[in-house]
């Protein structure tokens, strides 16, 4: 039985790991479906479906008990740069303005009017971030191509990209300040149709720590 003083392990790292910690972030999401048992612990599998989105933390007053039995499981991100880089798209229920937004772009990147559908994206994007052994799939360029909003992996960590400076991330928020070194080859965690859409214009939404180590 999951002991009831411990944090449940419902927290997204920006490499889509699900760990347990008592921070809870600024964003919800999920993965299609329940990833827990009647004790509220994760079992292996950690997801259900290729439709992982991120969520509002309210929305129409709804109320829900976390990873209630049968339900789907309730995961959280420090911010919206968290949940992109492990993978989660905007949800066009709860979010629905920034979703049309992100989906119209992308399209507009493939040449097209209109947007995309969420079928399509998650197609996409599941083979970006899942690879065949089910490891999350990582990719190279230099810092400097990264535009704002991107995460990468430096040293073991993982670092945001902002106003062409590094944050690195933590469970609680931002903690450090470096800078970013032109040139170096980097490992993105941020799925590359992620990093497009960035570029093209999509802001997210992000912790307040970052404007205070800027």
């Amino acid at each position: 039985m999951a002991d009831p003083t411990m944090p449940l392990q419902n927290r997204v790292t920006p490499e889509g790991d699900i760990i347990s910690t008592p921070e809870r972030g600024l964003m919800m999401g999920n993965r299609g479906g329940a990833l827990h048992d009647g004790e509220r612990r994760l079992r292996a599998r950690r997801w259900v479906s290729r439709q992982w989105i991120s969520c509002r933390l309210e929305f129409n007053g709804r109320k829900r008990t976390v990873m209630a039995p049968n339900r789907y499981t309730e995961l959280f991100f420090l911010d919206e740069a968290t949940a992109l880089a492990a993978g989660h798209r905007p949800c066009f229920e709860c979010r629905r303005q920034d979703a049309v937004w992100f989906a119209t772009l992308w399209a507009r990147l493939r040449g097209r009017e209109g947007r995309a559908t969420a079928r399509e994206m998650d197609d996409v994007l599941h083979r970006e971030r899942v690879g065949p052994d089910g490891a999350k799939v990582v990719w190279q360029t230099t810092a400097e191509a990264l535009p704002s909003g991107a995460m990468l992996r430096q040293a073991g960590r993982a670092f945001l990209v902002l106003s062409e400076k590094l944050l690195e991330w933590s469970p609680a928020g931002y903690v450090r300040l470096v800078p970013l070194m032109p040139g170096a080859p980097v490992d993105v965690l941020t799925p590359r149709s992620m990093v497009a859409v960035l570029s093209a214009g999509y802001c997210p939404m992000l912790h307040p720590s970052t404007s205070e180590l800027l």
